[in-house]
């Protein structure tokens, strides 16, 4: 776990010193101001504020989707695009590590650029209220789709050969999983609930953004970002003894 956690810094760093990982920071706030701006404020001056505040999570869990993509693309692609693949591959760390490692540091970075964010749910005080555990409900869901969202595209990173091939890999996987459940509409039972339960979106986060908190589907993101992470070393270790 010492190298995990030393290849977190080290790439948390590179995060920081980068000017891509600004330019995702800069461009996911600027969006998401814009969404809030235009659908959670609205022109619609007599809504309540929880409505206005689950409006808010609802537009910015389609940005920490996007951002999440973006910032995984380069994650192992990037040492594979660079030929730094190979002394990564023959260091004294295992597989899990270096994955566990990459996914924690896209994990620190993109709660680094969430965090700023809180001042737009702050903005609902100056003519209404704000409840403080429907805000925590909300950003702990955030959390976990991010999570989620990141597990897949380290999963997609390490498949590709490039950062641009990751991010349409990564894309593809997190859409195929939002898509679920519109599909699930179009079947039968039991296949149905199947694919509801397996929808990314949908069906698991909504309660946080009117603020309830269900066991499942905090259980669900686990399970999705154990999974992506999981698959992501075997891919590895495949890859290592080819």
């Amino acid at each position: 776990m010492t190298a995990a956690w030393f290849i977190a810094r080290r790439e948390l760093g590179a995060y920081l010193r980068t000017m891509s990982g600004y330019v995702i920071a800069a461009a996911a706030l600027l969006m998401q101001g814009i969404l809030f701006n235009a659908f959670a404020l609205g022109s619609e001056h007599n809504r309540l504020s929880t409505e206005v505040l689950s409006q808010f999570f609802w537009t910015y869990s389609g940005v920490i989707m996007t951002a999440s993509v973006l910032l995984s693309m380069r994650l192992l692609a990037e040492e594979r695009q660079l030929g730094t693949v190979v002394l990564l591959a023959s260091s004294p760390v295992r597989e899990r590590e270096i994955v566990l490692g990459k996914f924690l540091s896209a994990l620190g970075f993109l709660i680094l650029i969430t965090l700023p964010s809180i001042f737009m749910p702050l903005l609902i005080l100056v003519n209404g209220k704000l409840s403080v555990g429907h805000v925590a409900t909300g950003y702990l869901g955030l959390f976990l789709l991010g999570s989620a969202s990141l597990a897949i595209g380290t999963l997609g990173s390490t498949l590709a050969r490039s950062q641009l091939l990751a991010a349409i890999i990564s894309g593809g996987m997190v859409v195929g999983m939002i898509l679920l459940h519109p599909l699930g509409a179009l079947t039968q039972r039991p296949l149905d609930d199947v694919l509801f339960a397996l929808g990314i979106w949908h069906q698991h986060f909504p309660p946080f953004q009117s603020g309830m908190i269900h066991l499942r589907d905090v259980v669900y993101y686990l399970a999705v970002t154990y999974f992506a992470l999981f698959v992501s070393t075997r891919v590895l270790e495949a890859r290592r003894w080819r």
